[in-house]
């Protein structure tokens, strides 16, 4: 599914993946198929892909509840309005009922493995937001410990990296530091977890929002939108494992004389099928699940 059609809700916005509609204190979250790369959206969806993103959020959410409270209310199709009902075959597995939330202006990185910006940034100037690294690290090594290294929310465009002093003068000390602490936590022990299946988390990328001036996790959580998950048995110090996510179709477009501009080439099918193939493996890793279910069922 590209995008939904619920004409009898009240359609908030449409992301670059999921469409949110107003249900007054509650919304409806539709997490579609469609995929983005360096910020344009295409044409092609990656089948089943918002069912798995979805399984992964509330796999996680779940887990997350013992550390910080969440947004999801349910997933479940008899707890949803009717007309989400009346679309349970092309909906279902696909909504989540969900808080409405204060959202923080801050997009909350922790990091395991030094790679992707936060190693760009490193080469340049020796450290990854504000946060001096030792001097000779490679692409893929693991940090001692994780760091959490924050950025923008872009409306459009790129986040940009920043420094925990200037992410405490955009949500106050306090509260960055219960961020900042409650994404270590959160990243702690869903590393734990992942590794129990094999799996390496070298980042992920959480975001919270304010209910009642409670802290809690939204949107979604350490799915291959957000994370990069990595096969233990594929890595060693120094390398950068091939990544359970969108990556081969990054990869296939930098082959191209291609501007990164809209609008996007076609993608071959055989690319499509192999980025589908890599999300449904890390929500089998993970999860157990298969990547075409339909998971009901809630959280509170």
């Amino acid at each position: 599914m590209i995008e939904s059609d619920i004409p009898e809700l009240a359609l908030i916005g449409r992301g670059k993946v999921r469409d949110l509609y107003d249900l007054g204190d509650e919304m409806l979250i539709v997490t579609t198929d469609r995929l983005s790369a360096f910020d344009v959206v295409f044409a092609e969806g990656i089948p089943d892909k918002g069912r798995v993103l979805t399984a992964l959020s509330c796999f996680w959410f779940e887990l997350a509840s013992e550390v910080v409270s969440h947004h999801l209310i349910s997933t479940d199709l008899a707890a949803m309005p009717a007309p989400v009902q009346a679309q349970g075959d092309e909906l279902g597995g696909r909504v989540m009922l969900c808080r409405k939330a204060e959202v923080l202006p801050v997009e909350c990185i922790v990091r395991g493995y030094i790679v992707g910006s936060g190693y760009k940034d490193y080469l340049r100037t020796g450290t990854v937001c504000g946060i001096r690294l030792p001097a000779g690290l490679r692409a893929g090594d693991r940090f001692d410990d994780p760091i959490f290294t924050p950025s923008t929310k872009a409306t459009t465009g790129h986040d940009e990296n920043i420094s925990f002093a200037r992410m405490e003068k955009t949500v106050g000390s306090e509260r960055a530091a219960q961020i900042r602490d409650t994404s270590l936590e959160l990243y702690r022990r869903a590393a734990e977890h992942a590794a129990r299946k094999g799996i390496l988390i070298a980042d992920t990328k959480f975001e919270f929002g304010l209910i009642d001036d409670e802290l809690t996790l939204i949107d979604e959580a350490l799915t291959p939108d957000s994370s990069r998950f990595w096969d233990a048995a594929a890595w060693a110090p120094g390398s950068v494992p091939a990544a359970f996510d969108k990556q081969v179709v990054r990869d296939y477009l930098e082959t191209l004389d291609w501007n990164k501009q809209p609008p996007p080439p076609p993608l071959p099918p055989e690319i499509v099928a192999e980025t589908a193939a890599r999300y449904r493996t890390i929500l089998a890793r993970l999860t157990g699940l298969s990547g075409g279910a339909r998971q009901n069922g809630g959280a509170s």
